[in-house]
């Protein structure tokens, strides 16, 4: 008799999941003041094997697929943002680490997915901040024994809550080749990495999110990619982060109507235009997205979180207004995704509304649809 095939995926089944997002739920007031990774919401994440779905089944994960992850970050979103966030950039660190060489990989993932030890990423100088400046912002000089890391790394999530830290710098050989970009893994506890008090935000600041100084630190690894592919802004997180955050607006939106008949067809108009972001998110988890694409999607989402909770402000009225109401954080963490990690074309499309612009990308462009 055959054997059947082994599961996909070890990735939480859907009563496990539901129950560590209930948990993280309760959690939440907790980790929006002290961050995730004190609040114990990583420490659930790992326990509960919801880490282990970013990291492929021989480097000691689960490898769940893109649209269960997806999913799963939507959901974490409508329930707590700032453990969203933090758990992006954790994944976004394990996929640079998840291109090394096998040595590499299971040196580090293993712990990683296990949560034995924690990582964040930051490369925003890579890719969107501080790009504009003629020297590098980070720099990687060949060593007789490996690479010296000089530089910062304006915008790390976590980086005092984590251990590891994984970067990009310029890299320049000892052989005298072209400087070039590379990733690294340094460790936060290393001689030389400075971590400054994590930023007051308008919204998010549990993410704990801090600039790091590296000052002649010697790298714990270097990442080789298998691939020349560098990062990328604006990828499907953010778009996953944005549904999420609607939904929670949308949420509050529904209670409200559920006292005032007049605001049913506003929260039914509102919550059929993110069903069918949600529809393009899916295809294009499934079946991949070009950029363009992929920025209109961003676009959308964008622009929808930041009106769901508007709307949901204006519905819940003066007490909407008043610090600590749920209406009054949803706006201001909305106001996060028109500076996270935004490619241009969608900064620029967003301006080009706020103008009364025509928009950069056409309303009907989607990946099931597109233009």
């Amino acid at each position: 008799m055959v054997p059947p095939p082994p599961p996909e995926s070890d990735f939480p089944n859907d009563s496990a999941v539901a129950a560590v997002l209930g948990r993280i739920e309760t959690r939440a007031h907790r980790s929006r003041e002290v961050g995730p990774w004190q609040s114990g919401d990583f420490a659930d994440l790992a326990e509960t094997g919801c880490l282990g779905g970013w990291i492929n089944r021989e480097d000691g994960g689960s490898g769940a697929s893109e649209p269960v992850i997806t999913e799963f970050l939507v959901s974490l979103a409508s329930r707590c943002l700032t453990t969203a966030l933090a758990l992006t950039q954790w994944a976004s660190a394990v996929r640079i680490i998840g291109r090394a060489d096998a040595a590499t990989r299971q040196r580090f993932l293993p712990d990683l997915a296990a949560g034995r030890r924690f990582t964040t990423v930051g490369i925003s100088h890579l890719t969107t901040s501080r790009r504009h400046l003629a020297r590098p912002v980070m720099a990687a000089t060949q060593t007789d024994t490996g690479w010296q890391l000089e530089g910062l790394c304006p915008w790390v999530t976590g980086a005092d809550s984590v251990d590891l830290l994984v970067t990009g710098a310029v890299a320049s050989p000892r052989d005298g080749g072209e400087p070039e970009p590379r990733f690294f893994i340094v460790r936060t506890d290393s001689l030389g990495v400075t971590i400054e008090p994590p930023m007051e935000m308008l919204a998010l600041t549990g993410s704990r999110t801090s600039c790091v100084r590296l000052t002649g630190v010697e790298a714990t690894a270097e990442i080789v990619p298998a691939t020349t592919a560098g990062p990328q802004t604006g990828g499907l997180g953010t778009t996953a982060l944005a549904l999420g955050s609607t939904r929670a607006s949308l949420n509050l939106l529904a209670a409200e109507a559920s006292q005032r008949e007049s605001l049913t067809p506003i929260a039914a108009g509102l919550k059929q235009e993110a069903d069918a972001i949600a529809a393009d998110l899916l295809v294009a988890t499934r079946d991949g997205i070009d950029p363009t694409q992929r920025n209109a999607l961003r676009q959308r989402a964008n622009t929808l979180v930041t009106r769901a909770a508007q709307a949901a402000l204006t519905a819940s009225k003066g007490a909407g207004f008043l610090s600590g109401h749920p209406a009054e954080r949803l706006l201001r963490e909305s106001m996060f995704f028109l500076v996270w990690s935004c490619p241009q074309p969608v900064t620029d499309s967003w301006l080009c509304d706020l103008a009364g612009l025509d928009s950069l990308f056409p309303a009907e462009t989607s990946p099931s649809n597109p233009a």
